[in-house]
């Protein structure tokens, strides 16, 4: 199949041909055709798979097709991260390049005053993250009177962050019927049937491949004793490893930091990525990492959605994620589409739990990986009791001899009772006699 196959406007296919793609993803497969239909969506498609273009291509096409030169805003993309924001906008440009639409950028961290100005212009499509488009049509700069396509992409993602609030703001201000087309990585996420009920109408559902694809990315596990651990472990695998670009994730900003800190005083090419980095350092960061003046990035889940960097093909959870989704989209950033990549958790004891519950949720097994000249002390837990016969023969065990052993002590402090009642008397001073009386006697 080939992209002719959409019956897609002359100027899509040049874009495609000029941007090298000969056949489409399996997620582009099963969603244009339907999105050209006018229909809604609910899809759920694989970090790398080709999501992006799946709905943008058919947006584009309608707008292409029937141009609304007297209307605002038609259409609204809304993504959790400024960096999905970003590649969201990059992708817009690229295929509409030989067309007249516009996209335009709301995100936190730019000026909101030249973002007003630039909406005033009435771009066709708007993509932007929540918090901030909340801002402008609480301001009245942002009106989605003439929104006719609301896509949410990656919204299990702005659930977890807490966005449900500000989506519904949001899509309360957008006019139906539209067509609405929700992406996420999974069907299941919480909140995303009541989001899924209160905006799309007769949904087309469409699964694709799973995110964590056992072909295309090694999972691997190293068990750590503590930080110290962690740091040595970590800057050996960076030392050693094969790898061209690495992606180190922490839970924290401050973790971020420190890990930062450690790589650049071992010499390696690294920086930080976090969101209360301005957005202009932000992009920077990311222009040196795409253009190989950075190896390593390290940083907090802010990364973890919206990162597509050719390349990639090294993943680390210095600290094991929170969830099975967010381990999920972590390693997604690697083994894209086709490639293959490494993605490696560091496991302290007080995470085997929360890894173990990962692997449950997944379906996966990560494979355990020790270098010699830092093994750790800690194994993993130790082996639970026995079940079944052997451990009600135990249990039954355990239970007699302590039955015996409350037996023997209540049988010797009613001896101690016995004897105090013998040579515990009083005499008729009321002098408590350490002996029996009879062995005073002369």
């Amino acid at each position: 199949m080939s992209f002719e196959t959409f019956n897609l406007h002359a100027s899509l296919l040049k874009a495609v041909e000029k941007l090298e793609w000969t056949v489409p993803t399996e997620v582009q497969t099963a969603t244009i055709p339907v999105a050209l239909s006018g229909k809604d969506l609910k899809v759920c498609a694989g970090t790398g798979s080709g999501k992006t273009a799946a709905f943008l291509l058919p947006l584009l096409n309608e707008f292409i097709e029937n141009p609304q030169p007297n209307t605002q805003t038609r259409a609204l993309i809304l993504v959790p991260t400024r960096e999905l924001a970003a590649q969201v906008a990059a992708n817009c440009e690229a295929l509409a390049k030989f067309s007249t639409i516009k996209c335009l950028t709301i995100t936190g961290g730019e000026e909101f005053k030249v973002q007003a100005a630039k909406a005033r212009k009435n771009p066709e499509i708007i993509i932007g993250t929540p918090g901030r488009l909340v801002e402008h049509l609480e301001r009245q700069s942002i009106v989605l009177d003439d929104i006719s396509h609301l896509i949410l992409d990656e919204a299990d993602r702005m659930l977890d962050m807490g966005f449900t609030e500000d989506i519904h703001k949001i899509t309360g201000r957008c006019p139906t019927p539209r067509n609405t087309w929700l992406f996420s990585a999974t069907l299941n996420a919480r909140g995303l049937g009541a989001i899924t009920r209160n905006l799309l109408v007769q949904p087309a559902v469409i699964n694709t491949t799973d995110d964590v694809d056992a072909a295309s990315i090694i999972q691997q596990r190293f068990l750590v004793d503590d930080v110290k651990h962690k740091d040595r472990l970590l800057v050996l695998l960076l030392n050693q490893e094969v790898f061209k670009k690495a992606l180190v994730f922490t839970n924290t900003r401050d973790h971020a930091e420190r890990v930062g800190a450690l790589l650049r005083f071992h010499k390696l090419r690294v920086d930080v990525l976090h969101g209360e980095k301005q957005q202009d350092r932000r992009n920077a960061i990311m222009v040196a990492f795409r253009k190989n003046a950075l190896d390593i990035v390290v940083a907090t889940d802010v990364a973890a959605r919206g990162l597509d960097v050719e390349g990639m093909d090294l993943v680390i959870n210095y600290d094991v994620p929170r969830s099975g989704d967010e381990y999920t989209h972590r390693i997604g950033r690697t083994g894209r589409a086709g490639a293959t990549g490494t993605a490696i958790s560091f496991v302290a004891e007080r995470d085997w739990n929360l890894m173990a519950s990962i692997e449950r949720y997944l379906g996966i097994k990560t494979e355990n990986r020790v270098i010699q000249s830092l093994k750790p002390k800690y194994q993993g837990p130790k082996k639970v009791k026995a079940s079944g016969k052997a451990a009600g023969k135990k249990s039954k065990t355990v239970k007699t001899s302590k039955t015996k052993a409350a037996a023997k002590a209540k049988a010797k402090g009613k001896a101690k009772k016995e004897q105090k009642r013998k040579i515990g008397s009083t005499d008729g001073f009321g002098v408590i006699r350490k002996k029996p009386i009879a062995d005073f006697e002369p």
